[in-house]
């Protein structure tokens, strides 16, 4: 697979650009632009400006990349999510529970456009029930009515979105926290592999909440999902949280770090990790993805200036 690359940076704007050209494929002839966000749940104007600067894009979809609910967004038992995801973003939201929430009560997207993945905030300030992020799967409903999922169960999940496939995976890795597993030979991994190799889509996109490279100074690689997303026939790998953009090369694929949502920034490590091939954590912001059968095209923009539009 070839692919070019160019960076642009105009004004206050900052636009990374990354186009990655594919081979012809028959399985599907559509287009899909979805934005992509990591560390979100915040619950303030941080949250809101880039949930702005997204809705501006009309997406077909939103995919989230870990830690839909922090405390500091405040709330009890199902109001958490509506308090951190429902009140920025309930035009995307279907197949939502929430009996308290009052900001996105039942979400008003036609059918669900939203796919968050777990992150460590899920778990511990969102709350679990016998080791499990139940306040999280009681709200959502993953992947939504409609969509078809091999996993069996909303922890870990995959679905089909125009040419593209996406695999959400659970990779909270404290002990007990993924019953089925959170290393290549897991459950869990057994069946990333097992359905990356069964996918008939032009494009395999990996969510995989705990970067397994990156250069953030808080959180930085995670060896244990370290897995061979390339060899398995991922052409992506999206994470979040270190609340960073990076771009990293890595077994001839590329991995993503995105976990400006909402949260705040965090620095740099001093030396970048191998492959490291741009960083940025001045201010918060999201990826846009726009995925043919030919070509599949990430830009990432900061809040500073949002409506600046730029081609290239």
């Amino acid at each position: 697979m070839k692919s070019t690359l160019s960076i642009l940076l105009i004004g206050i704007l900052i636009l990374f650009l990354l186009v990655i050209s594919g081979p012809d494929a028959e399985a599907q002839s559509s287009t899909v632009t979805f934005a992509a966000i990591g560390d979100y749940g915040i619950g303030d104007g941080y949250e809101g400006a880039v949930a702005t600067m997204i809705s501006g894009w009309n997406p077909d979809m939103i995919l989230g990349l870990g830690d839909s609910y922090y405390v500091d967004a405040g709330g009890t038992d199902d109001q958490k999510y509506d308090l951190s995801v429902g009140r920025f973003y309930c035009n995307f939201l279907k197949d939502i529970n929430t009996i308290t929430g009052t900001f996105c009560p039942t979400g008003q997207a036609s059918y669900n456009k939203f796919f968050p993945a777990l992150g460590d905030h899920d778990y511990e300030d969102a709350g679990i029930t016998n080791g499990l992020p139940t306040t999280y799967t009681n709200y959502f409903t993953l992947p939504g009515n409609g969509y078809v999922s091999s996993s069996n169960n909303e922890r870990y999940y995959d679905f089909v979105y125009g040419p593209v496939h996406f695999f959400v995976l659970n990779t909270y890795d404290t002990a007990g926290g993924e019953p089925d597993g959170v290393t290549s030979t897991s459950i869990q991994g057994e069946w990333l592999r097992t359905q990356l190799a069964a996918s008939t889509s032009t494009w395999n996109v990996v969510v995989v909440p705990n970067p397994p490279y990156s250069s953030g100074a808080i959180h930085g690689s995670t060896v244990s999902t370290q897995w061979p997303y390339a060899q398995w026939g991922a052409d992506a790998v999206l994470s979040g949280d270190d609340h960073v953009y990076e771009r990293i090369l890595q077994d001839c694929i590329v991995y993503f770090v995105d976990g400006l949502g909402g949260a705040s920034p965090y620095a740099f490590r001093s030396t970048p990790v191998a492959g490291s091939e741009y960083r940025f954590n001045t201010t918060n912001g999201a990826l846009r993805v726009t995925a043919s059968d030919l070509v599949m095209t990430f830009e990432f923009f900061s809040v500073v200036n949002s409506t600046c539009k730029c081609n290239g």
